[in-house]
């Protein structure tokens, strides 16, 4: 296991080799795009590049739905309306989504790794781990969501049948999407750019962590400090979940669970959805302190179980078993 402060062997690149780097074995998930260079300027670009795709997606889509409603007879927030349509409502949601497949075209294009390293240090989505987490972790977070609604402030508004069903259809449908998207952008690509800009694993892990919770924090375009305060909190719990798991199957159960439970509750109530999206300030309370402090006791959970063991390492052979502990480099 490479626990010092020297980064870990890359593999040789033959001046014929064609096609995606491999990924390098026994390093930690944050580790997986560092070598023997920092690479500043292109982690910066990587970044850029992800919230431009954050932002363009949304406002193409989105402008595409509002067309849309306004040949309805709608306006949507998009054109400043106040008319919480489904088409609004899906458009936000496949437009976060799309950060899935763009933070691997991304990754692969400047990096060279292959796109699918993104789900954990074995290449691939671990549904085993993403179960576990679900089935302990969702009751959980159900309990936490409607102790939440009593400090909500719910402006009940007179839905139809039709978008009662279509936002509540697309909420199960899209929103776990959109929420792991942000977990690949930030928790994946953020994450690992980042770590790799220096050489200790420790220190990476920790530099890491800190810039992709600012980066995360700062595209939510907030100005409460309430609200700033839980997606820092939120984002830092997620990143030291993925590096020890060496996965984005925890981080993107609990983000799913937070965002798919909040509107599903509002749909069932009848409640305008709209102030679900306001960030300004005076939009939070200290009652965010609330799911701070949960999702921080998870991360600690996490630690602790893997303490004794460590983060989860890349496989030494290809032939990996799913996630039972960290793979140790020989």
């Amino acid at each position: 296991m490479y626990k010092s402060d020297t980064p870990p062997p890359s593999t040789p690149a033959s001046p014929h080799r064609r096609g995606p780097r491999p990924v390098q074995p026994g390093v930690e998930y944050h580790r997986v795009l560092a070598g023997e260079k920092r690479r500043i300027g292109r982690g910066i670009l990587a970044i850029v590049l992800l919230v431009a795709g954050l932002f363009g997606f949304n406002i193409i889509i989105s402008l595409v739905a509002a067309s849309i409603d306004t040949q309805l007879g709608r306006t949507n927030p998009t054109l400043g309306g106040t008319d919480y349509t489904p088409l609004y409502h899906a458009a936000n949601m496949v437009s976060i989504a799309l950060i899935i497949p763009w933070s691997m075209v991304i990754q692969r294009w400047l990096y060279g790794v292959k796109g699918p390293s993104l789900h954990s240090v074995v290449s691939r989505f671990r549904f085993d781990v993403f179960g576990r987490a679900l089935l302990i972790i969702g009751p959980l977070w159900l309990i936490l969501s409607l102790i939440g609604l009593n400090f909500t402030p719910l402006n009940l508004i007179p839905w139809s049948s039709a978008d009662l069903i279509a936002i509540f259809a697309t909420t199960l449908l899209l929103t776990p999407l959109q929420s792991a998207g942000e977990e690949y952008g930030f928790r994946g690509l953020v994450f690992r750019v980042a770590g790799s800009w220096n050489r200790g694993p420790r220190a990476a892990a920790a530099v890491g962590v800190l810039v992709s919770s600012l980066v995360f924090t700062a595209v939510h375009l907030s100005s409460d400090p309430w609200f700033n305060l839980w997606c820092f909190a939120l984002s830092v719990s997620l990143a030291v979940i993925t590096w020890r798991t060496g996965g984005l199957e925890i981080a993107a159960v609990i983000h799913a669970l937070n965002n798919t439970l909040t509107f599903l509750l509002l749909t069932v109530l009848h409640a305008d959805q709209n102030p679900s999206l306001e960030r300004s300030a005076g939009s939070g309370s200290a009652a965010l302190l609330l799911p701070s402090a949960v999702v921080l006791a998870i991360m600690a959970v996490v630690w602790l179980r893997t303490r004794t063991i460590g983060p989860a390492l890349t496989p030494v052979h290809t032939s990996a078993d799913p996630y039972t502990g960290p793979t140790t480099a020989q």
